[in-house]
């Protein structure tokens, strides 16, 4: 299963390379994101509720988590296209695991992912990122960036085969776009003042994958507790998408 898992992660990534303007434009959202927002909310970083953190450290999960949001979605997206051109199909008559047909491009959609932080953050150290917790800091912000995008990866194939269709699965993607900026997406918790939004922000998954980020990219001293909040959140997510994928693949296989 994992030889041919592999074979179908591999054949989903020659087909994002083939068509980069599948990619590319969710990259130049996320480093839009950086850029705009470092340089006009900047200022507010003095505010004592800050801790005199860079700015710059604070935003740059949220280019993350919307490369996850964009880029691991492509899984989904390509799905359909397999399935509207008949090549699923055709691969049900093979003797190719079931599993690895829903794996293959998840993985894929999270190794995409991983790809485009790499690159925000080649980004962020021309901008003058710097890591105070070092390179550790660096790998703990990927793995955490690598379990979301594999949960996303897994919602976006899901919602692929349950809808068979590439609008609705465009549109099961942008529904998560709201859930980045109903979070501590400018600002620290405590500078928000609507008490609605307090409590969005609270049940909001993406708050604690953000903020698991930032617990290893703001300080020299990692703040574990929070950072533990946010892998398990993030693992907790991609099991129920994972599963998610899988009875949804069981449907599309019936039919």
């Amino acid at each position: 299963m994992w030889r041919e898992t592999l074979l179908l992660t591999k054949r989903s990534l020659l087909v994002t390379l083939r068509n980069p303007f599948s990619f590319i434009p969710n990259l130049i959202i996320s480093v839009f994101f950086l850029l705009v927002y470092t340089s006009g909310l900047s200022g507010i970083s003095s505010l004592p509720q800050f801790g005199g953190v860079d700015y710059l450290n604070f935003i740059l999960p949220v280019s993350i988590v919307s490369g996850a949001v964009g880029g691991a979605g492509g899984a989904g997206q390509a799905l359909v296209k397999d399935i509207e051109s008949g090549y699923f199909a055709r691969l049900l008559l093979t003797p190719v695991s079931r599993t690895a047909i829903v794996l293959g491009p998840m993985l894929a959609g999270m190794l995409q992912l991983f790809v485009q932080t790499l690159l925000i953050f080649g980004m962020g150290f021309l901008l003058g990122l710097s890591i105070p917790a070092g390179i550790s800091g660096f790998f703990l912000t990927i793995i955490l960036a690598l379990g979301f995008g594999l949960a996303f990866a897994g919602y976006s194939v899901g919602v692929a085969l349950k809808t068979r269709n590439a609008q609705a699965a465009q549109a099961g993607t942008l529904l998560f776009f709201p859930l980045i900026f109903l979070s501590t997406t400018f600002v620290p918790k405590e500078l928000i003042e609507a008490e609605w939004l307090k409590i969005a922000a609270t049940v909001n998954p993406t708050t604690y994958i953000m903020e698991g980020m930032r617990a290893v990219l703001l300080r020299p001293t990692i703040d574990w507790s929070v950072y533990t909040q946010g892998v398990l959140v993030a693992a907790v997510l991609s099991i129920a998408m994972v599963v998610f994928a899988a009875l949804n693949a069981r449907g599309a296989l019936k039919k």
